[in-house]
């Protein structure tokens, strides 16, 4: 019996935060492994409510830091899922800072998680499709098929080349 899919807004996560001196580099700007760990938690959050199920990160790409996040800015961490595979779902990631003096908003930081949905033995386990319906997730849907292809294209070779173990 096939799975009912899901609106691509029931996983819609957020998760905001106020960028302390300990979060940053020596430029005064956040350490982008912070950065990421964020991502890769509210990612999985997303991943959870679509799936209903634990989940392992199984591969991160497109992570473009595309500006710097400063001192006091406040970020604002924003996923959901935007495709299916049989058990492994694509989470879009985005990161927006606020300068809370001003009001300006900008994109930091986007990226690409994927997730493997497990069930209670640890095993791969089937998962919804996506409904998408606002014109980002319409957007983000209609390459979907493509990075996957490429996902999978880009392990498969890394696999082949892989150095054996003697």
């Amino acid at each position: 019996m096939p799975i009912p899919a899901k609106q691509a807004r029931d996983s819609r996560t957020v998760m905001t935060q106020l960028i302390f001196p300990l979060d940053t580099n020596h430029h005064d700007t956040m350490f982008g492994g912070k950065v990421m760990d964020y991502m890769d938690k509210v990612a999985a959050i997303a991943a959870m409510r679509h799936a209903r199920a634990e989940v392992v990160t199984a591969s991160t790409d497109s992570l473009d830091f595309l500006a710097p996040i400063r001192i006091g800015e406040v970020i604002e961490v924003e996923s959901f899922v935007t495709w299916t595979h049989r058990s492994s779902m694509e989470v879009y990631v985005k990161v927006q800072s606020e300068n809370m003096m001003t009001g300006e908003r900008r994109t930091t930081v986007t990226a690409f998680f994927t997730f493997v949905a497990l069930d209670g033995d640890g095993k791969p386990t089937p998962v919804p499709g996506v409904i998408a319906e606002t014109e980002e997730e319409l957007y983000l849907q209609s390459g979907a098929q493509e990075r996957y292809d490429l996902r999978r294209k880009r392990k498969q070779e890394r696999l082949k080349h892989r150095p054996s173990s003697t």
